[in-house]
């Protein structure tokens, strides 16, 4: 089958067709024939090196991605309890991508717990767009347990997980408070923020002035500023990194740092955040889609910031 994949870590020009052997679905497995990839940060980090241990020689070509829509071509044995998929049903997947298995694929195997139906109001392109952002968003609101009421900062509103947190957390009754420039502050508003932070101006000191100096229950750092913005969370709060840091912040505050790939068997979050896009309450974004074998430009555009959406690979 044909793939977009890379043989050496590297800028975004290392990204080529490559060919690697049929894979077929085994116990609890279903294969999906791809119709949309989206290209996500967490790509072009995977395409360069930048992960431990994943730096080394390429021994077999590397394939990045972790979202996808499609249609189920072939169904395992001994599927879980439930599992109500059929052949030629129209799916959206998420990917652990490992090796040559990543979502920039004709054909890709996933578990059964990863799939779920794709929503009946989106096309492919669409159905691309959202999951592994939005899951990991999910995930972060699950972990923090905030309560109604309670105040959520948020940095990065204007990014795809920022505004899933935003969306999100709104939904679940919580104050939250995000940043983003001028241009977009209408567009975070829309998303449920109760207060929206110019993005030139000073973040901590944006959010004591809204928590009347008390600072935020809790921060989710989706634009990566780290210790920069702990000062906006109170004493006894909690803050959500979504990459490895150093940073301790003190003051009894809680850390969740989030890997969303360790959440990729959570059928339950992904099928909620599904149906969500069903009934409007999740938006999806696409900034542009391409067909995949465009994958090196939309990582080169991808690295000069200021995506409102998804780019979409097209097979």
């Amino acid at each position: 089958m044909k793939a977009i994949g890379l043989t050496r870590f590297g800028d975004a020009d290392v990204l080529r067709p490559v060919k690697l052997p049929e894979p077929h679905a085994g116990a609890g497995q279903v294969r999906i024939e791809v119709r949309a990839a989206a290209v996500n940060p967490v790509d072009a980090i995977i395409r360069s090196g930048g992960f431990a241990g994943k730096d080394g020689t390429v021994t077999e070509p590397v394939v990045p991605g972790m979202d996808v829509a499609g249609t189920i071509d072939e169904i395992g044995p001994g599927q879980p309890a439930g599992f109500d998929l059929s052949i030629g049903d129209s799916v959206i997947g998420f990917v652990v991508p490992d090796g040559s298995h990543g979502g920039y694929s004709e054909l890709i195997v996933l578990p059964s717990e990863s799939v779920t139906a794709m929503p009946a109001n989106v096309d492919y392109v669409e159905g691309a767009s959202f999951l592994s952002n939005a899951l990991t968003a999910e995930i972060t609101l699950e972990e923090l347990d905030l309560q109604p009421g309670d105040t959520l900062a948020v940095t990065g509103a204007t990014g795809a997980v920022g505004g899933y947190l935003v969306e999100r957390a709104a939904q679940r009754g919580l104050t939250v408070i995000a940043d983003a420039p001028s241009s977009d502050q209408a567009l975070v508003r829309s998303f449920g923020a109760a207060v929206v932070l110019d993005r030139e101006a000073d973040f901590v000191a944006g959010v004591l002035e809204a928590t009347h100096g008390r600072g935020a229950d809790a921060l989710a750092d989706a634009a990566i500023l780290t210790d920069a913005v702990i000062g906006a969370v109170r004493d006894g709060g909690q803050v959500a990194f979504y990459l490895p840091t150093d940073v301790v912040p003190g003051r009894g505050i809680r850390v969740f740092g989030s890997y969303v790939m360790r959440s990729n068997l959570r059928h339950d979050a992904i099928v909620r955040l599904a149906r969500a896009v069903e009934r409007n309450e999740l938006t999806t974004r696409v900034a542009a889609s391409y067909p995949a074998a465009h994958a090196a430009a939309t990582h080169r555009r991808l690295e000069q910031g200021g995506l409102r959406g998804r780019q979409i690979l097209e097979f």
